[in-house]
């Protein structure tokens, strides 16, 4: 979050006189109070200033950097999940492909009949698969998905930044976000690397620091 020179000079009140009301702040910056209190909401609720009642202001001693980490780690996966794209554990090879190909997505989750994950396709596994001279059309995608335990997976109330680390560490494009069920995991969504930068950069952007 960039601060406007006024926004620091009131940072740097703060610190050398906190807590100070905001009456004291506007009579430093010879400002009235209601041109000072948009600059004081900003600044509170960004996380540099913290404010009591009948005390005032005061500096929360937390950099820029330091909120940004804050607030990225209270992001959690279900805000930022999008819609799972899934196929059956009977559909070809082939026809696994084209759905990657129109959806435009790197993963594809591989489904039972009770839409429970019980595969993964990726770019890789499709690739390998096309490697030769045998129909597509004949190779059923459970031949050669990644199958569970080997499956990374996130749940809706975990942490993005722990969803970003295990993208980054397993090498993979993509997640899904899998509920517990008595038939098995259901899928409920997807996170992945595209999902991780879109969050940080409206997080950048939209000056939520």
């Amino acid at each position: 979050m960039e601060l406007s020179k006024r926004q620091e000079q009131i940072i740097e009140i703060v610190k050398e006189n906190g807590p100070i009301t905001g009456e004291h702040i506007a009579d430093r910056l010879s400002l009235t109070r209601a041109t000072l209190r948009p600059d004081l909401a900003i600044l509170t609720m960004a996380g540099f200033l913290d404010a009591r009642p009948r005390v005032g202001y005061f500096f929360t001693g937390k950099t820029g950097s330091e909120l940004l980490t804050e607030k990225i780690k209270k992001f959690k996966v279900h805000e930022y999940q999008s819609v799972p794209i899934v196929v059956k554990e009977s559909v070809s090879v082939y026809d696994a492909i084209s759905a990657m190909f129109l959806e435009d997505v790197g993963t594809l989750f591989v489904v039972d009949n009770n839409a429970c994950l019980t595969g993964v396709l990726s770019r890789k596994d499709l690739l390998r698969a096309s490697i030769g001279k045998q129909d597509l059309n004949d190779i059923p995608v459970h031949i050669i998905m990644t199958r569970m335990p080997n499956i990374t997976v996130c749940r809706r109330e975990d942490p993005l930044l722990e969803a970003a680390k295990k993208l980054i560490y397993k090498q993979i494009d993509g997640l899904p976000v899998i509920k517990d069920t008595d038939a098995g995991l259901e899928i409920v969504g997807r996170i992945t690397k595209t999902t991780i930068t879109k969050a940080f950069v409206e997080l950048i952007t939209d000056g939520h620091v």
